[in-house]
């Protein structure tokens, strides 16, 4: 089965919007074994969509559509479906005193007069309900073809529970047979881990490998495929046991598990407790650790000190080691993270201290030039790091080094 996902909205072939819905789908439809032949943007404009419908028609068997399912002018993914399947669009009562009583629910006052345009629908198309918002999903299987569309709307909190409703559905649609891990590593550039790897990888087509590299880390995504499912299983095995030997700790989740949920667990099973004191990440690190359900076993308290005055009224650092070593230095970074690990009274401290550009460096420190320290009863390690990249990429990477150092520190 392969499928082709079209994102639809004029603001999204723009700089300023990014398309994540179709990155996610195409992660949830190669859990279910279907393989995405291609990923489209298109503007708010039914031609355009409808050439794309029938471009995705003539190349695999499933069509994702999400985005312009609204209530506006601009809305016209219906329209594209319907001129790309040549389907007259109907409208349906029951649908429209539905989204009525919904934007009553919703919004406590009566709907506009638009809300109606979402009632129009393909003939034959199945309704999928919008158990968060307003705009229904539509499901419709081509009659005399091999070949469905799914329509979804645009915003993730919707969209996501309506995959999940037709999730059975397209399950039935994928392959049996495919089995998938990721793996994610830290404490290695994407290169380095290529170079490890590569003996086991070159010429293999089964299982296959690809490595996608972020400032959070690098992944190492693992498929195979086999008549056999348990043949299937047993490749990926053998591939990830391969990748052990050659990454050892590098690898902190067999389980595609994010750094921070990983350290979480590891600090909950142990009862040991963190404070981070941040300076150039500007509570990145704190923002990472509390996204996590259930931080409050173990996380005690942030403090974003990033002058130095807060640097010494709150955490103690040493005025004299400021005027002499300056606030990016090792000194400094050791501080802070002794200093927050007293004023929380926790098991660990970390301190970041850092220039994050694009300006503000010298030759001395250059921009990207981050100090990042640990520490705990037995003492603290102060790690000196250069990063590369944007300001967001270089406080994403000091975070990343902060929570591996403590995962190796707890292992």
């Amino acid at each position: 089965m392969i499928a082709h996902i079209i994102a639809v909205g004029s603001e999204l072939l723009t700089p300023y919007r990014q398309d994540t819905n179709s990155k996610e789908i195409a992660r949830l439809l190669m859990d279910l074994g279907i393989k995405v032949g291609s990923i489209t943007i298109v503007p708010d404009n039914d031609e355009e969509i409808a050439r794309a419908v029938k471009s995705a028609m003539g190349r695999g068997q499933l069509v994702i559509i999400t985005g312009g399912l609204g209530p506006t002018a601009d809305d016209r993914t219906r329209e594209g479906i319907s001129k790309a399947l040549k389907l007259d669009l109907e409208f349906n009562e029951e649908i429209h005193q539905w989204l009525k009583e919904r934007f009553k629910q919703l919004n406590k006052k009566e709907p506009p007069d638009n809300l109606a345009r979402m009632a129009f629908v393909p003939r034959g198309a199945e309704i999928i309900p919008n158990t968060v918002g307003a705009a229904p999903g539509l499901w419709i299987e081509v009659e005399g073809k091999d070949l469905r569309v799914l329509a979804l709307p645009g915003p993730p909190a919707e969209w996501k529970p309506m995959m999940e409703a037709m999730r059975e559905r397209l399950e039935a649609l994928g392959r049996k047979d495919v089995e998938r891990r990721v793996l994610r590593v830290a404490g290695l550039r994407e290169a380095e881990v290529e170079e490890r790897i590569s003996p086991f990888i070159t010429g293999v087509k089964n299982p296959s490998v690809t490595i996608l590299a972020s400032p959070e880390d690098v992944q190492l995504h693992i498929i195979a495929v086999s008549r056999d499912p348990e043949e299937a299983r047993r490749l990926v095995e053998e591939m990830v046991e391969k990748f052990k030997e050659v990454l050892g700790d590098n690898i902190y989740s067999l389980e595609d598990e994010p750094l921070e949920k990983v350290v979480g667990d590891l600090l909950r099973a142990r009862g040991k407790t963190l404070a981070v004191a941040e300076s150039c990440s500007g509570g990145l690190l704190s923002h990472r650790i509390t996204n996590i359900p259930g931080s409050s076993d173990y996380f005690l308290l942030g403090a974003v000190t990033y002058s130095n005055e807060a640097k010494v009224k709150v955490l103690g650092v040493n005025p004299q080691d400021l005027e002499e070593h300056g606030a990016v230095s090792q000194e400094v970074a050791a501080q802070m993270a002794e200093g927050v690990k007293k004023l929380a009274g926790s098991h660990f401290g970390i301190g970041i201290t850092g220039i994050a550009g694009p300006g503000g460096g010298t030759p001395q420190k250059p921009v990207g030039l981050v100090y990042i320290a640990l520490s705990w009863e037995g003492g603290t390690e102060v790690h000196r790091k250069r990063f590369w990249g944007t300001r967001l990429q270089i406080k994403t990477y000091s975070t990343t080094h902060a929570l591996d150092m403590l995962r190796r520190r707890l292992i």
